[in-house]
């Protein structure tokens, strides 16, 4: 799946507002296209009203991006915009990634994130537990090390 060049700009306006610089989560636009032109990743947008923006140049307040496996999707990147947190943006993108891989065949959900992350709040409530831990996996900015902890929720 190619993105939109105009697609891609509203993906990272939100990831650049949305990721804390310490931490290095966020994705160069290189990575990001290149993650899209591999064919088994998939991106959703969303904007304040909780819809695909519209294609004019409509900002997006959330994206998700996410690769298909065999019965499984692994969310890549998720993001909401700070203004927009709160809203039930997340849940929706959430609920509209577990459809989309039920359509090509997905019975999990799996995600990696760094231990702290204030959205684990929002995966756990969505039906994710944790399967796994990697101790000292992820590096701040000032050094520091930061386990990485894995998630799956069941969508069949």
């Amino acid at each position: 799946m190619r993105a939109p060049s105009d697609d891609i700009d509203r993906l990272m306006a939100v990831m650049d507002c949305a990721f804390d610089p310490a931490f290095g989560e966020a994705w160069t636009r290189r990575q990001v296209e290149d993650a899209l032109l591999i064919g088994n990743c998939h991106y959703i947008l969303i904007d304040a009203a909780g819809h695909m923006p519209p294609a004019d140049d409509a900002p997006a307040a959330g994206f998700s991006l996410s690769r298909g496996g065999y019965e499984e999707e692994e969310l890549l990147l998720f993001a909401v915009a700070p203004e927009y947190r709160g809203m039930g943006l997340g849940r929706a993108m959430l609920q509209q990634l577990a459809k989309n891989a039920r359509f090509r065949n997905g019975n999990r959900l799996l995600l990696e994130m760094r231990d702290g992350n204030p959205a684990e709040q929002l995966y756990r409530s969505f039906g994710f537990t944790p399967i796994g831990r990697r101790p000292n996996y992820y590096r701040n900015a000032a050094g520091g090390q930061i386990d990485a902890i894995t998630f799956q929720c069941d969508i069949d």
